[in-house]
């Protein structure tokens, strides 16, 4: 591995690391800064790397929220370690609409919809919809304000929301986000629940990944994947952190503002490159 190459990875880690929780779409970002920097890799890798790194974000929620998400912890009594297990039953049924249409919908999303111009689309039209939800017409008040308050049909209806970040641009969380916050979630409870679901649809789009493509990596593969999973990890524990703290003092406009300006960029960004790619006939 170059030093060039592994400061690439680096970057990329970041990246991931920052964006996965927060709602402006990981993938997104991921697709949109390779076009940049360019890793040096197969674009089957890629593909690959992209959504394995993610798994260090799975880890930094799994130790942040370890004690909550256990249901046989000794400090807990057993009303509460019920409680926790029917919460892990609420993220299995949250999670099952985006992991079986996941599977099915896996090749044709790789070929049709990881284009610069979906990618801006979507990053524009859930921008918007963020700004609706939290303007002053829109806003209501939530009537869950705990995850464990947070019942099996809201929990599947989530669900369903979440099968919209199948769309590259969407955001998992982002769009978990607003399918909690219309029906009735606080933001905390929106963005906290959101947490939970992406750890079982990480791990089984990763390993999905890891069985789909599952030739022998090189060593230096192996090397860049090690590297983008430990940065995710880090940088992940701390944008968890800062969006619990953030959704306790702000609402989600922020958030939406910049999915527009990003996404109009990209937009720029794609219209020009199109255009420079067109050669004029005699």
């Amino acid at each position: 591995m170059s030093i060039v190459e592994f400061l690439k990875v680096i970057v990329l880690g970041i990246v991931e690391g920052f964006a996965e929780w927060l709602p402006i779409s990981s993938t997104g970002h991921l697709i949109l800064i390779d076009e940049l920097i360019h890793l040096n890799v197969t674009e089957e890798f890629k593909d690959v790397f992209n959504v394995v790194i993610q798994l260090g974000a799975m880890l930094a929620v799994a130790i942040v929220y370890f004690n909550k998400l256990n249901p046989f912890s000794a400090e807990k009594n057993e009303y509460q370690n019920r409680s926790t297990l029917l919460l892990w039953v609420k993220i299995v049924i949250a999670c099952l609409p985006v992991g079986i249409l996941g599977v099915l919908l896996d090749n044709w999303i790789e070929e049709h919809m990881k284009s610069s111009l979906i990618i801006a689309l979507t990053l524009i039209i859930y921008g918007i919809i963020f700004i609706v939800i939290e303007s002053r017409g829109f806003k209501k008040e939530p009537i869950i304000n705990k995850t464990s308050k947070i019942d099996y049909y809201t929990a599947l209806y989530i669900g369903i929301f979440q099968v919209l970040s199948l769309v590259p641009g969407t955001s998992r969380s982002g769009a978990t986000i607003i399918g909690a916050m219309l029906l009735g979630c606080s933001r905390s409870v929106a963005a906290e629940f959101s947490f939970f679901l992406g750890m079982p649809i990480i791990l089984g789009a990763s390993l999905l990944k890891i069985f789909k493509y599952s030739a022998a990596y090189t060593g230096s593969q192996l090397l860049y994947l090690l590297v983008g999973v430990l940065v995710a990890f880090f940088v992940s524990a701390y944008s968890v952190n800062f969006l619990i703290n953030w959704v306790k003092k702000h609402d989600f406009k922020l958030f939406g503002y910049y999915r527009i300006v990003l996404g109009i960029i990209v937009l720029v960004w794609f219209m020009v490159s199109s255009l420079m790619k067109v050669t004029p006939t005699v």
